[in-house]
């Protein structure tokens, strides 16, 4: 093995139990093998893979929904369902059209009536809308008379009434005159308007992120082939996972997102893994002296590859399917198909990784290094030489990256108190805004003023209140309806009530709140008029669905970290077999969330930098960030925590000397979680640049999390954990030895 620097005699390789370790090829060095003699057979498998999901894959844009932003065990999805079959889905679904004039009242007006006579045709002849309803006055007519809205009902489910948003939106559009204005609305248009908007800046932020990433992975492999491997595996995980989500579509409806969160992590995984792999397999080469077109020491190096660094990316891999299956927990269809997209991903990403690379690699052998790419005065002689003599790797190895690893490693062991110490007084007055941190669902500002859904959402604040595109659409037991009209005006948070409809259970009762949607007022009004209505009443609407939504999210986030720090622990502790390094590598992932919220918090909730990011504050972060970001940044943490210190406990297993083992693993993993941090963050900030605030929160949360987490806690946080710890961070009680599988990752 070269080093640089003393080495200490090699320690016997033991098990936990004591007991020697097999010569036996463990079975992912065997699986490397037979990749490495099997590329015809790999390739094939692989290629009816591609074939049976990319023949789905180009409808998955198609197939893919646009709504289930919502608690499905709700009271107020109880009433959606209620209403969609007994009131003519004139529900939160429903889509509204806004017709404004701006020269008077509408009835005096023969183009404004006439604009709106063919508003009704329009929504009458879509199969989706089961009835239309006329603007009438004291509810869909404004006092002056200048402001209309009429009203289509659902006759599909949310997602169908997404995509009717979206085929109506330019044909109504088209109806407008200078003096009169059209706009769709409701909740139907938010999304449809919030997808489309979001889609073209994220396919805008991938197509400027994918220079950046390249320009990375180059520097990063140092050779043109080497960086193609990534995109190799990101390629197989995104076919993958889109074909599967079009299969998905046939159980349960997926959300659009989970096709660009799929996206996001096949990139991120396919280069977290490549370059692992790749960086390993060139030091087995090294080790060996391979020659060009020595076929079988290239499998052998394959294999020493796959015993140790293909190993630590299959826990990596369980890691992040572990930290996004908390997210299932959470009884939303959105976040549950977002979670199963990202996890379909992984899961591609991870069979190609263990099996399509190692029999690529096999078949390369020293020709991995083609195309290769030097900074200036980066190579000695004996690197430029097109195989390099036995010893010459040790000199070569001092050079770059791997040089600045180690010395900055042997700078640790030397001051460890100091750089600790510093480095978590940062992250304290980064995470301190945590602490007031205000979470809320998104409002209207989400969507550009531009879209007809914001417009058409201005105008019926003009002319009816705050409170009116907030409408709380109440049921009724049909014996208690004057005693719930009652209640309802008689509460402070109402402004108006009008009775709509009756049925035979039911009565539908219009309930405006005197403040908007996604203000606390109305959160708090919808939870107090729950409990001040007769029994069996159910108050429904798109701010009471968004309102249940906030608090299912509220109440599960407890949970979702706590699976995470306890599932996380109890995976390292598998992998690595020390309670206190699996509990430093679980703990310290909290550190780097932590701060990446108090930055969000003082960015999205106070507005700082609104200016310079071109967004307007909401006053609070997106409810769904901190459950489902923590959930894939912890994934991505547990991804570098794995590299560094699998990679640790190979030399400690090697040697027995605790620093030596700490600065061998800066040195061979610190380049890896460096190099990827920087193309995750370089691919995070392109997100924070876009125009909608989605993707803009989305890119600076993930953004800071992941430099401060690759920064911070895997360079310097948990290698100063394992400096201070000595042996004593390796110790394993015996009785635990007994319990824990004999996981090695010393080849």
């Amino acid at each position: 093995m070269t080093v640089i620097g003393r080495r200490p005699s090699p320690a016997p390789v033991t098990s936990r139990l004591g007991v020697a370790a097999q010569s036996k090829p463990a079975a992912l060095a065997r699986l490397g093998a037979w990749a490495g003699t099997h590329l015809r057979a790999v390739l094939a498998v692989w290629l009816l893979v591609l074939a049976a999901f990319g023949a789905f894959a180009p409808r998955v844009e198609s197939a893919l929904s646009g709504a289930g932003w919502v608690d499905s065990g709700s009271q107020s999805v109880q009433a959606r369902e209620v209403i969609q079959r007994d009131f003519h889905g004139l529900g939160a679904t429903a889509l509204q059209v806004v017709v404004h004039s701006g020269g008077g009242p509408i009835s005096s007006s023969p183009s404004a009536r006439s604009i709106v006579t063919r508003v009704e045709k329009l929504l009458a002849a879509d199969p989706d809308v089961s009835t239309v309803v006329a603007p009438h006055a004291g509810v869909s007519l404004s006092r002056d008379g200048s402001t209309a809205i009429v009203e289509g009902g659902a006759a599909g489910d949310a997602n169908a009434m997404v995509r009717a948003a979206d085929d109506l939106s330019a044909p109504l559009s088209r109806l407008a005159t200078p003096t009169v204005s059209v706009d769709l609305t409701g909740d139907s248009a938010l999304w449809s308007d919030f997808n489309n908007v979001n889609h073209t800046a994220m396919i805008r932020s991938e197509v400027l992120s994918w220079p950046v990433t390249m320009i990375v992975l180059v520097l990063a492999f140092g050779s043109l082939v080497a960086a193609g491997l990534p995109l190799m595996l990101t390629m197989i995980g995104l076919l993958t996972a889109a074909g599967a989500l079009v299969l998905a579509t046939h159980i349960a409806p997926v959300s659009v997102w989970a096709l660009n969160f799929a996206l996001m992590f096949a990139l991120a995984l396919g280069i977290d893994y490549a370059l692992f792999l790749v960086v390993r397999f060139r030091a087995a080469l090294a080790r060996r002296a391979v020659a060009p077109g020595d076929r079988p020491a290239a499998v052998a190096a394959v294999a020493e590859t796959m015993a140790t660094a293909g190993k630590a990316i299959a826990f990596s891999a369980l890691t992040v399917l572990v930290s996004l299956s908390t997210v299932l927990i959470v009884p939303s269809p959105a976040f549950r198909s977002m979670a199963l997209g990202i996890m379909l991903s992984v899961v591609a990403v991870l069979a190609a990784t263990l099996t399509l690379l190692p029999a690529v690699l096999a078949k390369l052998g020293t020709r991995v290094d083609a195309g290769r790419v030097r900074l200036p005065g980066a190579r000695s002689r004996e690197a430029r030489r097109s195989a390099p003599r036995p010893g010459a790797t040790a000199r070569n190895n001092r050079r770059g990256m791997d040089l600045v690893m180690h010395r900055w490693g042997a700078l640790l062991s030397r001051r460890p108190w100091v750089a600790g110490g510093l480095v978590l007084l940062v992250l304290a007055a980064l995470a301190a805004p945590a602490l007031g941190l205000r979470t809320g669902m998104p409002s209207i500002t989400i969507v550009p003023a531009d879209q007809s859904a914001r417009a058409g959402y201005v105008q019926v604040v003009k002319a009816f209140g705050p409170g009116a595109p907030g409408t709380l659409q109440v049921l009724a037991p049909a014996s208690d309806v004057a005693a719930a009209s009652t209640a309802l005006n008689d509460d402070p948070g109402i402004a108006s009530v009008v009775p709509s409809a009756r049925g035979n259970r039911y009565a539908l009762l219009l309930a405006t709140p005197t403040t908007g949607p996604s203000t606390p007022t109305t959160a708090a009004t919808i939870d107090r008029i729950r409990t001040e209505l007769p029994s069996g009443s159910l108050v429904g609407g798109a701010a009471a669905e968004n309102d249940d939504l906030q608090s299912a999210l509220s109440a599960r986030t407890p949970l979702v970290f706590g699976l995470l720090v306890g599932l996380g622990f109890l995976l390292l502790l598998v992998a690595l077999g020390s309670p206190l390094v699996a509990f430093a590598g679980t703990v310290t992932n909290l550190a780097s969330i932590a701060a990446a919220f108090g930055v969000a918090r003082l960015i999205f909730q106070d507005g700082h930098l609104a200016g310079l990011l071109n967004f307007q504050p909401q006053g609070f972060v997106d409810a769904w960030g901190p459950l489902f970001f923590g959930a894939m940044l912890s994934g991505v943490a547990m991804d570098y925590t794995l590299f560094l210190l699998s990679a640790a406990r190979e030399h400690y297993d090697l040697t027995g000397d605790a620093q030596f083992a700490m600065r061998e693993a800066l040195r061979t993993s610190g380049r890896v979680v460096v190099a990827a941090a920087g193309v995750m963050v370089a691919v995070f900030l392109t997100f924070a640049l876009s125009g909608p605030l989605a993707p803009k929160e989305m890119g600076v949360i993930l953004a800071v999390a992941v430099f401060l987490d690759a920064l911070c806690i895997r360079l310097i946080v948990l290698p100063v954990v394992l400096r201070l710890g000595g042996r004593t961070a390796w110790h394993s009680p015996a009785w635990l030895a007994r319990v824990l599988p004999d996981v090695r990752f010393a080849h």
